[in-house]
């Protein structure tokens, strides 16, 4: 068995790891049939993804940009595509992090601005 090596990372939303697998799956059905486990992650993220990688790095970028809120948390957001504040809220339950109604609100407006 051969190992690789990780050489490098970074987070990536479901809609940039869509396109991505779009690409890997193309060169793969040229060479012959696609792995069950291709089949299943492309029929996950073709059913998950709501929007086009470009908007949902925007709103990563947008919303890192703001105090409390990390890559990962943006990220999330990107993802879930929150459209009342208790979604909001939801995303941040499990971090030690409380977010203000102010901050909660620059988020639904990143999230909308970039959604339709």
């Amino acid at each position: 068995m051969t190992f690789k090596e990780v050489l490098d990372f970074e987070y990536i939303t479901a809609a940039e790891a869509k396109d991505i697998m779009e690409d890997i799956v193309a060169k793969r059905k040229e060479k012959g049939e696609l792995s069950f486990e291709t089949r299943k992650t492309m029929n996950y993220l073709n059913a998950v993804v709501k929007i086009a990688p470009e908007k949902a790095r925007k709103i990563v970028e947008e919303v890192s940009r703001l105090p409390l809120v990390s890559e990962e948390m943006a990220i999330k957001i990107a993802e879930i595509l929150p459209e009342i504040p208790d979604e909001v809220r939801v995303i941040f339950a499990k971090e030690r992090i409380t977010l203000g109604q102010e901050e909660i609100e620059q988020i639904l407006d990143i999230v909308k601005k970039y959604k339709n």
